[in-house]
């Protein structure tokens, strides 16, 4: 959270994510183009459509654990620091697919009687036919689907879009990842000798698939008792970390305990519906795991000077049990945390 507009936000976490990253990518570009050209390397390539595979296959991995990050957090929480700065590991491949592109045009289409942006999309019209697809098209759709998105990454865009929609817009990360696909599929897959990238790209489709499937079998639905959500036993809850609870409506319920006291207030954050049960209690206060927004975990407010506010929840013990009342309280409204028993003895 900041006062004041800045470019990114940086602190140390920031910086050793970032710095890994992109360590791992220039590792796996050097990588890729040395086992490419290394004698016996099949099949032959040139060097900048070496480079442009490289480059290529590198987005595609990337935008595969882009994808898988967020299942992966909800199946196991020593994915969550990878969840974390996870704006930078989009925008990161957008970076890296932009110079995939750069490559493509630059070896294809520099040459070209026509401008190379005309002649990508003029040069094969093949529309009619599976075999010979454009499938260049594809890719062009997914890269400014990933332009857009790593555009109005920033929050300066929450002063244009309201959250629901900017939740709205970047969901198309999985269309651009569907075209991604599309695009790799109708290309490279249909090269008549056997690649690695025949193997990768359905591995990581059909992984990105199951961690989804397996991610959502992960929330089964909780009895009731009049009219209130049995929770389970308060031990459940690790000190300073949450566990989400499903209600109707398609919302959830994040129940933190924070020093043997237990608050209930909505999964969603205020700024960009980010899931706030996936964060931590960070100098006393719920922080939401995308962008560090902040909320109290008794009354749902952020701290001074800031104004956003989430819903609280009433939270009661009953024969050793949490349980949760599914009705919200006003945003922003005290609920006084629940002792449990542990902190009591």
């Amino acid at each position: 959270m900041s006062v004041r507009y800045t470019p990114v936000g940086w602190n140390a976490n920031k910086v050793v994510y970032d710095a890994l990253l992109a360590a791992v990518i220039v590792a796996y570009v050097l990588v890729f183009i040395w086992a490419a050209e290394r004698p016996g390397g099949a099949p032959p390539y040139d060097d900048a459509t070496i480079r442009m595979r490289a480059f290529g296959s590198c987005a595609f991995v990337m935008l595969s654990l882009v994808l898988a990050i967020g299942p992966l957090a909800r199946l196991d929480r020593r994915f969550l620091p990878l969840l974390y700065n996870r704006r930078h590991f989009g925008v990161a491949t957008c970076v890296v697919a932009l110079t995939h592109a750069s490559y493509v045009i630059g070896w294809y289409f520099s040459f070209s009687a026509h401008d190379p942006y005309a002649a990508l999309l003029s040069s094969n019209t093949s529309y009619a036919r599976l075999g010979g697809f454009p499938f260049e098209i594809f890719g062009l759709a997914a890269l400014i689907i990933l332009l857009a998105l790593a555009v109005t990454s920033h929050d300066f865009w929450l002063s244009f879009m309201t959250a629901p929609v900017w939740k709205a817009l970047h969901m198309s990360v999985y269309a651009a990842y569907t075209l991604v696909v599309a695009h790799v599929a109708f290309g490279a897959l249909l090269a008549p000798v056997l690649q690695p990238l025949q193997i990768v790209v359905p591995a990581c489709a059909l992984g990105v698939v199951l961690l989804h499937v397996l991610a959502a079998r992960q929330e089964p639905a909780l009895p009731e008792w009049q009219g209130w959500i049995v929770v389970g036993a308060a031990n459940r809850i690790a000190e300073g970390r949450a566990i989400v609870v499903p209600i109707e409506g398609g919302e959830s319920v994040a129940i933190f305990r924070h020093e043997g006291r237990l608050s209930a207030i909505a999964n969603a954050c205020a700024h960009q519906n980010g899931p706030l049960g996936e964060g931590r209690i960070v100098d006393g206060c719920i922080t939401c795991p995308w962008h560090g927004f902040q909320y109290r975990p008794e009354d749902g407010c952020s701290p001074p000077p800031f104004t956003e506010k989430v819903a609280t929840y009433n939270l009661r013990l009953e024969n050793g049990a949490v349980l949760l009342d599914p009705r919200p309280n006003a945003r922003g409204q005290r609920v006084e945390p629940l002792i449990v028993e542990e902190a009591r003895a």
